[in-house]
């Protein structure tokens, strides 16, 4: 964490050339006026504005959890550019050198991040600490480091047109037009949630079919799974080095991936089909096995069903933030970040839609009641095996709906960025932060 006598820069990043009302704060704020700074510029501005911080790097995370980006990225140069651009209109004793290692805080107001996409931006919690997330700077207020934030303003850059650009100066110095730093910070990010949500379907889907042994599914796997080798060179091509052309096999990776999602269409319509033709009330176990075999099963072919729906999502996903950044890049409107939220929400509307029905069944199937057969006399008992029986395939039923996100609050998303001493940059998965 952040020392408490240390000053932090924190700029305000508009997406387009605009006009707010003067409510920029001077010299020092405390966490809790940059979040009130926040909310204002959410409410009171035309286009979206992110907030940017720079703090020191108390200890760095494992890179394995984000995307790698060289010096040479369009994103890595943009916040050089910022820092570099900017740090004259910074006070002298706030350390705003352009090299070496800094970690880099951007908070996108919650309606962007709905634009962006529900299943991009979500909680992610901390496998160290039991309820936790990963940002140890987060509460309902946003970040609570006992750093102090200063404003920045840039004087004398040049406003960005390109997908490419640098930043630019907007209105009276106050804010700092960055349509490409957003947009590119924004997407790679969102790549990196998507890859965290493969990586997590892959090692459920990997010990189920371990045990399983269904040479069908795990062919289905593989066809999946190989698709990342070209999301990953494509990721490069248009992350990293910032260069348009052929996706480097993207188009076949992404007819793979829509034949999977064609088969868990029909899957989810079998599924719907059953939930429907049981009857109303209390179900028989019987009956709920007949129409879905295995799924009290904690290892079954439901499950195995149920988590390649997750991987082909995850992974389409992922090919549509690379989709809608190639897009945004040969897009000549002045706009690129109004053009990657216009292509990729003209896209998303069906993964959602997808996403929302599989959820459905499974909160169906939790909130079924199970009895014990009919025909048994009242007074007969049920023996101890039984009794466990049923009660095991209540609870089972119940852990259906565990992780479904069943809100429809947006959340400000925090995207963290760690600059190394070679100019590289860490870029990883998008947070929500929670009220």
């Amino acid at each position: 964490m952040a020392d408490e006598s240390a000053l932090v820069p924190v700029w305000t990043l508009a997406t387009e050339d605009m006009a707010v009302p003067d409510f920029m704060l001077d010299g020092e704020m405390t966490p809790a006026r940059l979040a009130d700074l926040r909310t204002a510029l959410a409410a009171f501005a035309q286009a979206p504005i992110a907030t940017l911080e720079m703090h020191p790097i108390d200890r760095h995370r494992d890179p394995s959890g984000g995307i790698v980006l060289r010096s040479s990225s369009p994103l890595a140069q943009q916040l050089s550019q910022l820092v570099t651009q900017t740090a004259r209109s910074s006070p002298a004793k706030v350390d705003m050198a352009a090299s070496g290692e800094a970690l880099y805080r951007m908070v996108v107001p919650a309606k962007v991040a709905s634009q962006v996409s529900k299943g991009l931006v979500k909680p992610m919690t901390s496998k160290a600490v039991s309820g936790g997330v990963y940002s140890a700077l987060l509460d309902s207020t946003g970040i609570v480091s006992k750093a102090t934030f200063v404003p920045v303003a840039g004087t004398g850059a040049t406003t960005g047109a390109t997908a490419t650009a640098g930043v630019g100066l907007a209105g009276a110095g106050a804010l700092t037009v960055a349509a490409p730093l957003v947009l590119m910070a924004v997407a790679v990010s969102a790549s990196a949630y998507a890859d965290h949500q493969r990586q997590k379907a892959i090692e459920r889907i990997t010990d189920l079919l371990e045990q399983l042994q269904d040479d069908t599914l795990d062919q289905e796997r593989y066809r999946l799974d190989g698709c990342r080798d070209a999301i990953d060179k494509a990721t490069s091509v248009l992350l990293d080095q910032g260069k348009i052309g052929q996706s480097l096999g993207l188009d076949s990776a992404s007819h793979e991936i829509s034949t999977a999602i064609a088969a868990v269409e029909d899957r989810l319509k079998k599924w719907r089909g059953a939930l429907d033709r049981l009857p109303e009330g209390p179900v028989e176990l019987t009956a709920l096995t007949k129409v879905f075999p295995g799924i009290l099963d904690e290892n079954s072919v439901f499950g195995a069903h149920l988590d390649t729906a997750r991987l082909a999502i995850a992974l389409k996903r992922r090919v549509l933030v690379l989709q809608s950044v190639e897009h945004a890049q040969l897009d000549g409107s002045g706009n690129p970040f109004k053009s990657f939220l216009s292509e990729l929400r003209s896209d998303e509307q069906r993964l959602n839609g997808l996403e929302a029905s599989i959820n459905d069944v499974l909160q169906r199937l939790s909130a079924l009641e199970l009895k014990r057969p009919s025909g048994l006399l009242k007074n007969v008992h049920y023996a101890p095996a039984e009794v466990d029986k049923l009660l095991g395939a209540a609870y089972r039923l119940r852990s259906l709906s565990s992780g479904i996100d069943v809100g429809g609050r947006h959340s400000d998303m925090l995207i963290e960025i760690e600059r190394r001493s070679d100019g590289s940059v860490v870029v990883f998965p998008a947070e929500a932060i929670e009220e």
